[in-house]
C-alpha cells in the first residue's frame, strides 16, 4: 500500500486498516451519490410534470410545448418529455404544493403566498351569447351591474375564469357584490361553450376559447362597460427562488420571453 494518503505506518496499525476500509466505502458511496445526482438532474431536464388550468391546457400549452421542443432541437438538446394534467386553477395549485407537478399554470386573480410565480401571458374574458339572445341585438354595452345581476352559465367553483369574473365585479361594484346562482355550473370551458350554443344563457369565457365561434357568427360577443376582464396567466412553482434548474426553468423562460406565446395571449 505504498503511497496511500494515510501513510504506511498508519495502515500497519489495526485501527488504521479499519479507517482505511471506512474511507474506501465512503469514496464508493460518494461516487454513487454523484452518479445518482447526475441522473436526477438529467431526469429533471428531460421529464417534466406539468399541471395547467383547462383554458391554458386546451388553448395555449400545445403551442407553447411545440415551440419549446423545437427550440431544444435547434440547440441539439434532448426535448423534455412532458406529462400534462389539466384541472381547474385551485387543483393545479394543490398539485404543485403536494409535489405532484414540477410546475403549474394558473389563470386566477391571486397567487398563493406559499408559491413563487411569474406572469407568462395575458388573456381577456368575453361575454358571449347565442345570436337569438336579446343581448345580441342591443346597441349599448352591458354594464357591470347588469352582468352581476344576471344568472350565467359558468365553470365550477375553483375555476380561474369564474374567480376572475367574481373578483372583477367586486372590484367594479364593491366587495359585497353577490351574483345569482348560475344557470349551469360545468367542469370545462368546452362544456360551457356548448351550453351557450344550445341556448342555456350568457357566459363569460376566455376569448381564446370562443374566437372561432365569434368569427363564424355562431356566438355574439356582447360589449361591456365598467368592468375590467383582462387577466394575467401565471406559472407557479414551490421553493424560495426562481424556477428550479432544468426543464422547469427552461420552459418558463421560453414562454415568458414570448417565443412560445400563442396569438391573443399577449
Amino acid at each position: 500500500m505504498a503511497g496511500h494518503p494515510l501513510g504506511a505506518g498508519f495502515l500497519a496499525h489495526p485501527a488504521g486498516v479499519v479507517v482505511a476500509e471506512w474511507a474506501s466505502r465512503l469514496l464508493d458511496v460518494a461516487g454513487e451519490l454523484d452518479a445518482g445526482l447526475a441522473a436526477l438532474r438529467q431526469d429533471q431536464r428531460t421529464r417534466l410534470r406539468v399541471s395547467a388550468s383547462l383554458t391554458i391546457a386546451e388553448q395555449l400549452l400545445p403551442g407553447w410545448l411545440v415551440s419549446f421542443q423545437a427550440a431544444a432541437r435547434r440547440r441539439e438538446q434532448p426535448a423534455a418529455e412532458v406529462v400534462l394534467t389539466a384541472a381547474n386553477s385551485d387543483v393545479v395549485i394543490e398539485h404543485v404544493r403536494a409535489g405532484h407537478a414540477d410546475v403549474g399554470f394558473i389563470e386566477g386573480p391571486r397567487t398563493p403566498r406559499d408559491l413563487r410565480s411569474r406572469i407568462v401571458g395575458q388573456d381577456t374574458l368575453a361575454l358571449v351569447v347565442p345570436h337569438g339572445h336579446p343581448w345580441a341585438r342591443r346597441r349599448r354595452p352591458v354594464t357591470a351591474a347588469e352582468l352581476a345581476a344576471t344568472a350565467l352559465v359558468t365553470r365550477e367553483p375553483g375555476s380561474g375564469a369564474r374567480d376572475a369574473l367574481t373578483e372583477a365585479l367586486r372590484s367594479a361594484l364593491g366587495p359585497d357584490t353577490v351574483q345569482p346562482p348560475p344557470v349551469l355550473a360545468l367542469s370545462t370551458g368546452t362544456a360551457v361553450r356548448a351550453a351557450v350554443l344550445a341556448g342555456a344563457g350568457p357566459a363569460v369565457l376566455s376569448e381564446l376559447a370562443v374566437v372561432d365561434d365569434i368569427a363564424a357568427h355562431r356566438l355574439h360577443r356582447v360589449p361591456l362597460e365598467g368592468v375590467e376582464l383582462r387577466r394575467a396567466l401565471r406559472a407557479v412553482w414551490p421553493g424560495p427562488g426562481g424556477p428550479p434548474a432544468g426543464a422547469v426553468r427552461d420552459l418558463v423562460a421560453h414562454i415568458a420571453a414570448g417565443r412560445g406565446r400563442a396569438a391573443g395571449s399577449g
